[in-house]
C-alpha cells in the first residue's frame, strides 16, 4: 500500500500569534512558579491562596448532599435533581437565588436573582464584563496602579486599552480619577469603567474608607462611568468591614464581581457577577446587563460546572447564606497571621534600623497581602538570589504596575503560612534585605 508523504509544516512563528502571548506581563506568574519549583525548601510569601488547613475532603460530599436534599425539599423530581447535577444547566447558573439571598443577608446587596451570572471563578466574571462593556477600540478601562494582574491580563487578551491611576495610601482618589478621565476624553477616547478592589486589595492591601467610596459613586454618576467592584477578601478578614460599593449604589453604577475561592474553597472555581444595569435596545425593549453577560458566557464556557455549583450551594445553605459566619474561624486565622507578620517585621527591623536602611511597609487590617518598600531593585534577578541564597520567596510589585513602576517594592502574602513559617521566613527575608542594603565590598 502506497504511503502519502505530506510536506512538513514549518514551525509557527510567535509574531503570527496574538500579541498578548509575547507580552512580558503574561510570563510573570510563570516565572514565580518556576522559582518556587526550583527552590522547594524556600519559604514562600508569594502565593495568594487560602490556608489549606481548613479544608476537609468530606465537606464536599456533605455540601453536595445538602444541596440535593434542598432540591428534593422544594419539590424537584428525581429526574430534575439528576439533571441539576449531571446536565449542562443554564448559562446564567442554577444557584442564583441562593447567591442573591446570601448577598442580601451578608452584604446588604439587594438584587434580583436574574441580575446574577454564575461564572467560572471571578476571572471569568471580569472577562465577561469587559467583553460586554468595551465596544470600540477607543473604549478604555481605568485601573489603579498597582493593580491585580487578572484584570489587566483579561484586558490584554481582549485588546482593551488600560489607563492606570496611581493608588495612594488610602486607595484611589477621585481627583486623580477625574483627571485621568478628562485626559482620555481630550484624546477622543471613552472611559467605560473603572476597576477597583476596595477592601484589602491585591496587591497592596489597601482599604478604601467609606467617604472615599461615596465620593467614587458620586463621581461615577457625574462622569457617566461604571465601576467594576472586585472584593474577594472582605469575608475572610476579621472585624467589621466597610460597606461594599454595590450596597451603596442606588444608581446602579456598580457591577459587583464575586468569588467563593477564598470563602469556601478555590477548587470549586465558582464566582459570579451582579449586573443589574438596565440595557435598552434600539426598539425600546429593555433587559438586564446580566442577560448579555450570560449570552457571552454561553459562547465561552457554556456554563459553570453544576457539580461545583452544588458544592457551593450546600455551603450557602448550611450557613443560611451568612458566609461571614461560616468564615469566623478562618477570618480570625488570617487576622492572626497578618498580625504575626507585622510583629515579626517590627522585631527584626525596628523603626530606627529600618529607617537607616530605607525599608518601610504598610499595616493592613485584613486580607492576604502587605507591601514592603526596599532599598534595591526588586526584580526577577533579586528574587532568584533571595530564593537561592536565603531560602525565601516574595513577589516583585513591578508585576502589578500596568505601565511600569514598583521597582523598589515587594508583595508579601500572609495567608498560606503557619506562625512558625512566618517567623523563620521573615528572619530570612530581613537577612536578604540587609545584604542588599549593605552589599559586600
Amino acid at each position: 500500500m502506497e504511503t502519502t508523504h505530506y510536506p512538513r509544516k514549518e514551525d509557527l512563528r510567535k509574531e503570527d500569534l496574538h500579541s498578548s502571548v509575547a507580552d512580558p506581563v503574561m510570563d510573570t506568574m510563570n516565572f514565580l512558579n518556576e522559582v518556587t519549583v526550583r527552590f522547594p525548601t524556600a519559604i514562600s510569601f508569594a502565593p495568594g491562596r487560602p490556608y489549606d488547613g481548613f479544608f476537609d475532603i468530606e465537606q464536599i460530599f456533605t455540601q453536595v448532599r445538602r444541596y440535593l436534599d434542598h432540591l428534593a425539599e422544594r419539590g424537584d423530581s428525581p429526574a430534575q435533581i439528576r439533571d441539576a447535577l449531571f446536565q449542562y444547566g443554564p448559562s446564567a447558573g442554577q444557584i442564583r437565588k441562593l447567591i442573591a439571598e446570601s448577598l442580601r443577608v451578608d452584604e446588604g446587596i439587594d438584587v434580583p436573582p436574574e441580575s446574577i451570572v454564575v461564572t467560572v471563578g471571578c476571572q471569568e466574571a471580569m472577562f465577561l464584563a469587559l467583553r460586554a462593556l468595551m465596544r470600540d477600540p477607543g473604549d478604555v478601562l481605568v485601573v489603579s496602579s498597582p493593580c491585580y494582574v487578572g484584570i489587566t491580563g483579561a484586558a490584554r487578551l481582549l485588546d482593551i486599552e488600560v489607563t492606570p491611576v496611581e493608588e495612594r495610601a488610602d486607595g484611589l482618589h477621585c481627583a486623580d480619577l477625574a483627571a485621568a478621565v478628562a485626559a482620555e476624553r481630550a484624546r477622543g477616547r471613552r472611559v467605560r469603567a473603572v476597576y477597583v478592589v476596595p477592601d484589602h486589595s491585591n496587591p497592596s492591601g489597601v482599604t478604601m474608607p467609606l467617604p472615599a467610596r461615596r465620593a467614587l459613586l458620586d463621581l461615577a454618576v457625574r462622569l457617566d462611568l461604571l465601576i467594576l467592584e472586585d472584593s474577594p477578601y472582605r469575608l475572610v478578614s476579621p472585624g467589621p468591614q466597610v460597606p461594599t460599593l454595590k450596597s451603596l449604589d442606588p444608581a446602579r453604577r456598580v457591577i459587583h464581581l464575586g468569588s467563593y475561592s477564598k470563602t469556601v474553597f478555590p477548587g470549586a472555581r465558582v464566582g459570579f457577577a451582579v449586573a443589574d444595569q438596565v440595557v435598552r435596545d434600539a426598539s425600546g425593549g429593555t433587559g438586564l446587563l446580566a442577560d448579555d453577560l450570560a449570552k457571552i458566557k454561553s459562547m465561552v464556557t457554556v456554563n459553570t460546572s453544576p457539580l461545583s455549583q452544588a458544592a457551593i450551594a450546600g455551603a450557602l445553605l448550611a450557613a443560611d447564606g451568612r458566609i461571614s459566619e461560616l468564615n469566623g474561624e478562618t477570618s480570625a486565622y488570617y487576622g492572626d497571621t497578618m498580625r504575626a507578620m507585622l510583629q515579626c517585621l517590627d522585631k527584626h527591623l525596628p523603626a530606627e534600623r529600618r529607617a537607616e536602611r530605607g525599608v518601610s511597609w504598610n499595616s493592613p487590617r485584613g486580607g492576604f497581602f502587605l507591601t514592603m518598600r526596599v532599598p534595591f531593585r526588586a526584580d526577577n534577578a533579586a528574587l532568584t538570589r533571595s530564593a537561592q541564597d536565603f531560602g525565601v520567596i516574595w513577589t516583585p510589585m513591578s508585576y502589578f504596575y500596568p505601565k511600569g513602576g514598583g521597582d523598589h517594592s515587594i508583595r508579601l502574602s500572609t495567608s498560606y503560612l503557619t506562625r512558625f513559617d512566618i517567623e523563620e521566613g521573615i528572619a530570612r527575608l530581613v537577612g536578604f534585605v540587609e545584604s542588599q542594603a549593605n552589599p559586600p565590598r
